[in-house]
C-alpha cells in the first residue's frame, strides 16, 4: 500500500498532444463556404476555450480555483490493482485500473467540465448549454455550472433518456435542465420530428439542438468530447497515472480504455505517447468507427453547424442502435486520436454490448465496482487480453472511465 499526499499526484498544468503529433493537426473547415466556422466559434465558446482549441503550446496553466475545485470533486482519483481479477482470470501479470467512477459526478467527464465552466463564469456568462449521451457530460456539466454559480441546459440523446432515468433526476438535484433530444425547443429539434416523431436521437442531433439553443439565447456552448481543448483537460487522468505509478515502483506495459467522441481515452493515454507503452483503444461492435469508418473530414454534428474535423467517422447522419452505452454511439473520433490510429501508434478493438455485460458483471463479482457500460467495453478487452498466452507477465492499465451506479435500469433480470 502506498501513501501520496493529494498535491503530489495532481499536475499543475495539462497537457496538449499538437505538437507531439507526428505530423500538423488538420484544421476545422467550414462545412458552408458562405458562412466562417471560426466566427461561429467565436459566438459560442469562452475565449480562453478558444484560445486552448488552437494552441499549439504542449502545457496549459490549470488555474488554482480550478485545482480547488478538482480537490473538492475527489481528484486525484485512485489506481488500483485489481488482484482479484487477476486471480479469476490465472493472469500472471498485474492490472490496474484508474477508477474516475470516483468523482463526485461519477466519471470522467468532470475533469473538463469545471474548467469550462470556470472560464464560462470568469466571462459573465449566466447560462451554458451542451448535449449529452449517456449522461455522464450532462451530470458534469450540470454540477460544473453550479460550483461556478451559473445555469445550465442540456439536450440529452432521446433513448438515453427514456433508459436512464436516474440521470434526469441527478442533473435536476445538481441545478441542471435537462430535455430528450430531438426535441420541439429548436428549429432543427422540430425538423427532425417532422419527419420521423419518434426519432431515438444522436449525439449529432443533440449538438445540433445545443448549439442552436446557445446562439438563439446567446449563452455558451461547452464541449464534452472531441475537441482538442477537451482532451487537453483530460490528460489529467494520464498525468495522475504515471505519477501513481512512479510511486508504486511499476510501468505499464498496455493501456487500453474505450472510445465514444475519445475524450477519456486520449485524456488517459496520450500522457503516455511518447514512451513505448502499447495503447489499445476499444469502441462498440455496433458503431463501428475503426473498423468501417473513413478517415475524412466530417461534420461534428448533424445539421451542419459546426465545422468539419478529419477524422474517423461512420458519417454524421448515422443512427446507431440503441445500446446501452449511450456514450459511444457517436459516428466519429477525435481528430488527434484518429490521426494516431491512422498512423499506426494506437491499435482498436470493437467489443459488442453482450460482451461488454459480461465482463460487467465479472468486474462487479470480483472488483466490487459496477462499471459504466462505456467501461464495461475496456474491461472486456482487458479481460481478452490477459487470457492471451503470449501477454503474460506484462502490466495493463485501463481507465475505468465512470461507474455504473446510475445505469442500473440496463441489468437484465
Amino acid at each position: 500500500m502506498y501513501k501520496i499526499a493529494d498535491e503530489e499526484i495532481i499536475p499543475r498544468r495539462w497537457y496538449n498532444i499538437v505538437p507531439d503529433l507526428p505530423e500538423p493537426l488538420s484544421p476545422p473547415r467550414d462545412h458552408d463556404p458562405e458562412k466562417s466556422s471560426i466566427d461561429l466559434l467565436n459566438k459560442i465558446l469562452p475565449k480562453e476555450i478558444l484560445r486552448q482549441e488552437f494552441t499549439s503550446s504542449r502545457y496549459e496553466d490549470i488555474p488554482d480555483e480550478v485545482i480547488e475545485q478538482y480537490l473538492q470533486i475527489g481528484r486525484p482519483t485512485p489506481l488500483v490493482r485489481a488482484v482479484n481479477l487477476e486471480r479469476i482470470l490465472g493472469f500472471r501479470g498485474k492490472i490496474f485500473f484508474k477508477n474516475e467512477g470516483a468523482t463526485a459526478t461519477g466519471s470522467h467527464k468532470i475533469n473538463t467540465a469545471l474548467p469550462q465552466a470556470y472560464y464560462a463564469r470568469k466571462e459573465g456568462v449566466e447560462e451554458v448549454v451542451t448535449e449529452t449521451g449517456a449522461g455522464q457530460w450532462g451530470t458534469a456539466t450540470a454540477l460544473a455550472a453550479t460550483l461556478n454559480n451559473i445555469r445550465s441546459t442540456i439536450f440529452m440523446v432521446r433513448v438515453s433518456y427514456e433508459q436512464k432515468p436516474l440521470r434526469k433526476k441527478i442533473i435536476k438535484l445538481y441545478g441542471g435542465n435537462t430535455y430528450a433530444s430531438p426535441s420541439n425547443l429548436t428549429e432543427y429539434g422540430r425538423k427532425v420530428l417532422a419527419k420521423d416523431p419518434g426519432h431515438p436521437g444522436t449525439l449529432g442531433i443533440a449538438i445540433s439542438e445545443a448549439v442552436q439553443y446557445a446562439l438563439e439565447k446567446g449563452y455558451k456552448y461547452m464541449m464534452g468530447s472531441v475537441e482538442n481543448t477537451v482532451i487537453t483537460h483530460q490528460s489529467i487522468i494520464g498525468q495522475e497515472t504515471r505519477r501513481q505509478l512512479e510511486f508504486m515502483g511499476e510501468s505499464a506495459d498496455t493501456l487500453i480504455g474505450c472510445v465514444g467522441g475519445g475524450s477519456n481515452f486520449s485524456g488517459f493515454s496520450f500522457p503516455f505517447v511518447e514512451s513505448e507503452t502499447e495503447m489499445i483503444a476499444t469502441a462498440a461492435s455496433e458503431v463501428p468507427k475503426f473498423s468501417k469508418g473513413d478517415y475524412k473530414y466530417d461534420l461534428i454534428d448533424t445539421a451542419g453547424i459546426m465545422p468539419e474535423l478529419k477524422m474517423f467517422s461512420l458519417g454524421s447522419d448515422f443512427v446507431p442502435p440503441s445500446i446501452y452505452a449511450g456514450g459511444l454511439r457517436y459516428h466519429g473520433a477525435a481528430p488527434a486520436l484518429s490521426l494516431l490510429i491512422r498512423e499506426g501508434r494506437i491499435k482498436t478493438e470493437e467489443v459488442t454490448e453482450e460482451k461488454s455485460m459480461e465482463a460487467m458483471g465479472i468486474f462487479a463479482r470480483t472488483q466490487g465496482i459496477v462499471p459504466a457500460p462505456e467501461s464495461s467495453h475496456a474491461i472486456a478487452t482487458v479481460i481478452d487480453y490477459c487470457k492471451n498466452p503470449e501477454n503474460q507477465g506484462k502490466t495493463v492499465v485501463f481507465n475505468l472511465s465512470g461507474h455504473g451506479l446510475l445505469d442500473l435500469s440496463i441489468i437484465r433480470d
